[in-house]
């Protein structure tokens, strides 16, 4: 039988996690990572070097990595003192470093694949520094992934400049070729909708006889999903791509613990409603489970568990 090609998109912790759950099974994996990151060291980096942020890319190929811990460890190590060197990570320099050597972002992250024996394909949503821009409710635009959430006002839409970058063909090829396609988790705003922008992915989604899933977050984020509920996320992704991007949409269908809740509500965090009815009116599939594990006072996506519900599909 031959294996099942998933192409997951996204970017930040969640889509980590959800690859490390992913690769244990037997699957053919393409990542495609959002770059429009412009904080911490990524942001120092794509300033200084002129190549898209390398943050999100360094956690995807660590998670799909078959390497011994401390080479993980090693690549993930952050600087915390030497001039110029403090606050950079060790993956972040080596993805910069490789781009250099190669003079092409994509083809440092295949080289540096090489390296850490990454299990599947890991790829830029673009092969350059895109500027993500947020148009607010009151008129108002924020411009810059770091800035948005602390404007802590309501989103009317993102896009991207500039307007008219090209997709990485891998990327296009994948997702034509992809049986199951999976959106998130991941910042709504800031990680799903920055990949779905660049011209041509929404196109080859919308063509791909893939299914198509949406993994929902279980947490509201603080100035990006105030309130929303999970028709509320999949809305967002409807206003800004049309009605073709998903077929189910995952959600956590079970409470969250007490003491999780305080912790999320001090950054002004809830759990997101599972509005049903709504869901099933925008023409979507409900998988609905007890997907979550409370590591400590933290919420993350149990991914063996996501895993087998994306694959049964």
């Amino acid at each position: 039988m031959n294996k099942k090609n998933v192409v997951v998109i996204g970017g930040g912790t969640g889509l980590s996690v959800l690859l490390r759950g992913l690769k244990t099974f037997p699957v053919e994996i393409s990542a495609i990572v959002t770059v429009a990151d412009d904080g911490g060291s990524s942001g120092r980096l794509r300033k200084e070097l002129d190549i898209p942020p390398p943050g999100d890319v360094r956690n995807v190929l660590i998670a799909l990595a078959e390497v011994e811990p401390l080479i993980e460890e090693l690549f993930q190590h952050r600087f915390s003192n030497g001039n110029g060197l403090s606050g950079h990570s060790l993956g972040n320099l080596l993805l910069a470093g490789m781009t250099s050597i190669t003079g092409d972002f994509s083809r440092g992250i295949v080289e540096l694949s090489k390296v850490l024996n990454v299990r599947g394909n890991v790829f830029p949503a673009a092969n350059r520094s895109i500027v993500l821009h947020a148009e607010m409710e009151d008129g108002s635009v924020v411009t810059g992934e770091s800035l948005i959430p602390l404007e802590k006002k309501r989103i009317k839409r993102v896009f991207l400049t500039p307007e008219n970058v090209p997709p990485l063909q891998s990327s296009i090829r994948a997702i034509e070729e992809a049986d199951i396609i999976v959106l998130g988790p991941g910042s709504l705003y800031t990680s799903v909708l920055p990949n779905l922008l660049v011209p041509g992915v929404v196109k080859a989604i919308e063509k791909a006889k893939a299914r198509k899933v949406y993994i929902c977050n279980v947490m509201t984020q603080s100035g990006e999903t105030d309130q929303y509920s999970a028709a509320d996320h999949l809305q967002a992704i409807i206003d800004h791509c049309g009605t073709e991007l998903v077929d189910e949409v995952i959600v956590h269908g079970s409470t969250v613990s007490t003491e999780v809740r305080s912790r999320y509500a001090e950054e002004g965090a809830v759990p997101v409603e599972i509005d049903e009815e709504r869901l099933q009116s925008l023409g979507v599939s409900i998988i609905r489970d007890h997907f979550v594990t409370e590591l400590g006072n933290m919420l993350r996506h149990d991914a063996i568990k996501v895993s087998k519900a994306i694959l049964r599909v």
